[in-house]
Parts: C-alpha cells; structure tokens; sequence
C-alpha cells in the first residue's frame, strides 16, 4: 500500500504527553473518517470537507481552542484507520466502522459514546406506497452479498412469512445503479448507505427510508486506549450537543440566555460552577462548542434535514424524551 505524503513523516506521539498537549502544541485538531459518505463527510470542488463528521470535528476543536476552525480533516479510505490513530497521524476518528465487541477492544482503540444510531434497512420508490418494511412482499430487493445482511434479510422475509427475490451484488456502488435503472423494487443496507443513495437519484424525494431496521449498528468518535482525559473531552463534547438539545440551548439563542435561573443551562453555559478545568478546558467549553456548531438537532439537521433535498427521519436519534436513544449524563 502507498502511504499518502501525510502519512510518510509521521511523529509517533509520546505515551508520556497526553493527547490534548499534543494537539495544543500543534495548533491543530487532525480528524479522520472511514471513507467519504454524502451527509457524514464529502469533499466540494474545491477540496473543502463539510458533514456530519466534519462538524463534530469543529465541535472538539471548540471545546479544545475555543476555535471550530483549527481543524485537519482527513478521509482513511478503505480499511486502514486503526494504525493511523494508533501512530499520531488522526487524533480523533469521527466516523469507524459501526462499534462492535471487537473493534472496541483488539485495536488499541476506544469507541467513545454514540452518536448516530443506525442499523439495515429498506429503501422503496415512494410509488409503491409501502410505508413499513413489514408490507413487503412479492418483492425484488438489492442487497449485497456480505453474508450478514443477505442472511439478516433472508430470516426477516422468513419470520414474516413474505415473499422475495434477491438480487446480489458484490459492492455497494453497484446498488445505487441497479436501484436506479430499475432492476429491483427496492434495496437493503445500512441507512447511511440508503441515504448517500437516495442522495444520489434525480429525485430523491420519491423514494422512502422505510423506518424499520433489522440490525443494530452504532456509530460514533473513536480515541486512542490509555489517554482518559482525551476519552472523556470527546465524550463530554458529544454530551454537550445533546444537553444543549434538551435544554433547548441553540446556536441561535446561546446568547440570550446569560440571564436564564434555569440551573442545567447555567451550568452548560458556564455561569455557574465549573466542568471544564478537571478536562484541562475552559469553564465555558461546552459554550464554544454549542456556539461553534449548535446543538445535536442542529447538527442532524444540517446534514439531513429538508433542505438537503433527502430529508432523513431522526427515528433512534431523537432525544429519549422523543422516542429515540440519545441520552446524555447532565452536567452536575
């Protein structure tokens, strides 16, 4: 394999200097993410990244530096992504593969909290007024032959007793092309990968992201194993964006709210108390970052709400006071 020229000097980091000094030394917070993705991290003519990934790389930078722009971001395409947070090249790996037993545990890597819960799913043109993956029957459906999600499809045609046929492919690109030129009625992957191909269509406005998954997959920033204080600015930079949401704390009105009584958004903003210095951050870091990128609905909806053309329902990433999974310990 050839390394990128980023990749060929690299200054394998000290065990004896913490990550956050490192980055402070450098000036800058390097991110990485497994494979470029509409909506998680794609690139403009003009080289600049934006998505998902991107902005909770702003989000870190802004707890870090109280700046969301003293960023590097770097898409590890393919498999290699493990050695280059494990040797310096990343801090941070915004977007892995989906957490998983193993990976949380052989790779010299922790996966942090999550932040995006998703699973396989089912896409269908809108025409077919299919509004449940639990009506489909006498269909044709894509899928590739990974072993698990052909298997997992297979056993959830089984167990609702609904009729099929598979049409196998070996890549995931080629999904998007066989669904586009017609030659399934539907398709099967994970809800990332239904969206970046939703995205992808004329009209993606037509066809649907039926709301049932038939796997669990998270997703979600990974760190180095054996650096705390740098596991838990990550984790706590996550938890900020969901606390500002429930908190109804947005980029927006951050700067009204300096005269709230209200504890929880005094305690986010900085007024009272102090949760920054024991990370080695400033008493107002939860602030930056809320103020950098807005809280965990802004984001979601920046990346997939209605004006991405392909709005994507929050479902498992609502707040769990909406029906969803995110959850986040309050600041006290």
């Amino acid at each position: 394999m050839v390394l990128p020229a980023w990749a060929q000097t690299l200054d394998v980091p000290s065990p004896k200097i913490s990550t956050l000094q490192t980055v402070r030394d450098r000036g800058f917070l390097i991110c990485g993410a497994t494979n470029p993705l509409p909506g998680f991290a794609q690139q403009d003519a003009d080289g600049k990244w934006s998505g998902f990934d991107v902005d909770l790389c702003r989000g870190i930078a802004a707890a870090v530096f109280g700046d969301p722009d003293k960023i590097e971001f770097r898409s590890l395409r393919g498999e290699a992504r493990f050695a280059w947070l494990q040797t310096g090249a990343v801090d941070v790996l915004t977007r892995n593969g989906a957490w998983s037993q193993q990976r949380d545990t052989l790779y010299g890597a922790n996966f942090v909290a999550p932040t995006f819960f998703d699973g396989q799913a089912f896409m269908v043109p809108q025409s077919l007024g299919i509004v449940s993956a639990y009506e489909l029957d006498n269909v044709s459906v894509c899928v590739i032959d990974s072993g698990d999600e052909l298997e997992r499809m297979e056993e959830f045609f089984f167990t609702n007793q609904a009729t099929y046929s598979e049409v196998v492919y070996e890549d995931a690109a080629d999904l998007a092309i066989a669904y586009r030129a017609g030659l399934c009625q539907a398709v099967s992957a994970t809800g990332r990968q239904l969206q970046a191909i939703r995205r992808g269509l004329p009209e993606p406005a037509t066809n649907r992201i039926l709301p049932e998954h038939i796997s669990k997959e998270l997703l979600g920033p990974v760190v180095r194993t054996g650096d705390d204080q740098w596991f838990e600015i990550v984790r706590w930079t996550i938890y900020t964006l969901i606390n500002a949401e429930e908190l109804g704390v947005t980029s927006l009105n951050i700067d009204s709210l300096a005269a709230t009584r209200t504890t929880g958004v005094r305690r986010l903003l900085g007024l009272d108390g102090d949760f920054g210095t024991a990370l080695g951050l400033s008493p107002k870091f939860m602030s930056n970052v809320v103020r950098a990128i807005g809280n965990y609905a802004e984001l979601y909806d920046r990346h997939f709400g209605p004006q991405t053309g392909a709005a994507l329902l929050r479902g498992q990433n609502a707040l769990w006071s909406n029906g969803g999974l995110l959850y986040a310990p309050p600041i006290n």
